[in-house]
């Protein structure tokens, strides 16, 4: 899906608007949700391959939400690109009978992988995976992952990294989350990483380290992709703002979860439409 910078931009904002509806509906993991919206955006959007009428397609693309938290921005996501709508999203999310709730399941959204939410748990089942397509004798498709960087501090996470360079996973994807704010505060005061791009260059990635609120370098990283077939699995280090896009929520731990009035949806766009313009 070839799109230019502007166009995804646009895309973006669209996305941003999604979930600020639903936010004003239902509460949400709304700040997560807004820092990685454009790295998302790039990835249903223009990345990826993937075609929504056919889940099982061998040849396609796996995308796996680690940080199953974000799970709303992953299904406005998907409906961009006609899984369903976003209506459908809006109207079904946490209901009784409803296809998407606080994290991702894939007995209720085929559109969904592997259910996730247990952090720590979705990187290491995406080399799973990589792997698998490496023993299948696919060399095309890739498997892409989305971490918090809050979820840098469990173990499996640096046992899976291990392995996707000991198996060779070129066709592995890790995208960090990094916006130094997690659920119980700061980062740095809670598990302090230090620099997160040395220690994955330390396990033998290929590492990329950039702004991942700016949607043509997100692109732009993405190009620069190597081939699939490659031997030396890569990471992105997307440094971003929690809550990004809205003024109040911007670097607030509080707005780890939350939700809004109608008022400040209404506010909220109008801001947005602004900084688009």
């Amino acid at each position: 899906m070839q799109k230019t910078v502007d166009e995804l931009r646009r895309a973006a904002f669209e996305i941003r608007k999604n979930l600020l509806e639903l936010c004003s509906k239902q509460v949400i993991h709304i700040g997560g949700d807004l820092s990685i919206a454009d790295v998302m955006t790039v990835l249903w959007q223009y990345q990826m391959k993937y075609n929504p009428n056919d889940t099982k397609d061998e040849q396609r693309d796996r995308f796996v939400l680690s940080k199953g938290h974000a799970s709303a921005v992953t299904s406005f996501c998907q409906a961009a690109i006609g899984c369903f709508t976003k209506d459908d999203v809006i109207n079904e999310y946490a209901t009784d009978e409803g296809r998407f709730s606080m994290h991702s399941c894939n007995l209720v959204n085929p559109y969904v992988e592997v259910s996730t939410g247990s952090l720590g748990h979705g990187f290491p089942v995406a080399c799973g995976m990589a792997a698998a397509l490496r023993r299948k004798g696919n060399f095309t498709s890739r498997v892409y992952v989305v971490m918090g960087d809050g979820e840098q501090s469990e173990g499996s996470v640096w046992e899976a990294a291990m392995n996707a360079v000991k198996y060779k996973l070129g066709n592995l994807v890790a995208m960090v989350d990094f916006n130094g704010l997690e659920a119980d505060g700061k980062i740095d005061d809670v598990t302090a990483l230090g620099d997160i791009a040395e220690k994955y260059r330390a396990f033998g990635f290929n590492v990329r380290e950039f702004d991942g609120n700016d949607i043509a370098k997100i692109k732009e990283n993405f190009d620069a992709l190597p081939p699939a077939d490659s031997d030396t699995p890569t990471v992105f280090i997307c440094h971003t703002t929690k809550g990004r896009g809205v003024e109040f929520m911007e670097n607030q731990p509080r707005w780890h979860a939350g939700k809004i009035t109608e008022e400040q949806y209404a506010e909220c766009v109008r801001a947005l439409e602004k900084s688009l313009e």
